[in-house]
């Protein structure tokens, strides 16, 4: 019986459907273990920022607290008279606007006393964003 190809050629070459279909299963294994992994890393590393983006407002809030003796009236007020570079955004609402401002029982101080993330849910270790 005569060959249809020539052994140098390259028509018989390829994958088989069976291999193409092992090989597929090999990569969606993979990844149903690393996608869950990636996503929980995405979210371990957005509590990062909130945290360090509370923490820096925090302190800014309280250097404007020892220059001026008084408490800034808003987050954007932090930003204009320098102590901040802008209003963060916040990573779990994805927004500037977010923001929930703790006032100073006192009025006389000013309006911003503290802030808390505004976003709904809790951290992974199951406190409140609003709680940080």
């Amino acid at each position: 019986m005569a060959r249809l190809t020539r052994p140098g050629s390259l028509l018989g070459r390829g994958f088989t459907l069976i291999e193409l279909l092992v090989v597929m299963v090999i990569i969606a294994s993979l990844l149903t273990i690393a996608v869950p992994r990636y996503f929980r890393s995405l979210d371990h590393s957005k509590e990062a920022v909130l945290m360090q983006d509370l923490s820096v407002m925090r302190e800014a809030i309280d250097q404007f607290y020892g220059d001026r003796g008084r408490y800034p009236e808003t987050l954007v007020e932090l930003a204009t008279e320098g102590y901040v570079r802008k209003v963060p955004v916040d990573p779990m609402t994805k927004s500037t606007e977010t923001w929930v401002v703790v006032s100073k029982d006192d009025d006389e101080l000013g309006g911003v006393y503290d802030v808390h993330s505004g976003a709904k849910g809790e951290t992974r270790a199951g406190v409140p964003f609003a709680e940080l």
